[in-house]
């Protein structure tokens, strides 16, 4: 007959709370979500989730963007500004692009980083390392 003892599963649960710790170490990635896309008086607002999963605690990030029309064109270039984006912290951003409803435009497309900084100064993680997705059906982001 099998009994586990207190001190095995404590030493258990320890062990998979540092695999767990190890994995997100390693996943060494920026995650940009594009989480909402919501008509707001005469334009369309954007809700962003971004999660550092890098090792590098940033102060300043930023991204250009370039929106497309329903026709894949390319109606403007944006900056979304993130901020202060903190190692294995999630932050919810929200950005307005006035005069332009949702339906008006199917893609978002990342040009590149603008601003990555940190403590330190300038940092390579918001260019070599993003994840980007949407959750809203109708916009793709990449």
């Amino acid at each position: 007959m099998y009994t586990s003892h207190p001190f095995l599963l404590a030493a258990l649960a320890v062990v998979q709370i540092g695999i767990a710790g190890a994995a997100f170490a390693e996943t060494g990635n920026i995650e940009l979500e594009l989480n909402t896309a919501k008509d707001e008086g005469q334009g369309c607002r954007l809700t962003y989730v971004a999660t550092n999963n890098t090792s590098v605690s940033l102060e300043k990030s930023s991204y250009e963007v370039a929106v497309y029309n329903t026709e894949g064109i390319v109606q403007r270039l944006l900056v979304l500004e993130f901020g202060w984006l903190p190692v294995g912290k999630t932050r919810v951003v929200q950005f307005d692009l006035p005069e332009q409803g949702c339906d008006s435009f199917s893609r978002i497309s990342v040009n590149g980083p603008v601003e990555c900084t940190s403590d330190k100064g300038e940092e390579d993680v918001c260019r070599d390392n993003q994840l980007l997705s949407s959750r809203v059906r109708t916009i793709q982001f990449n």
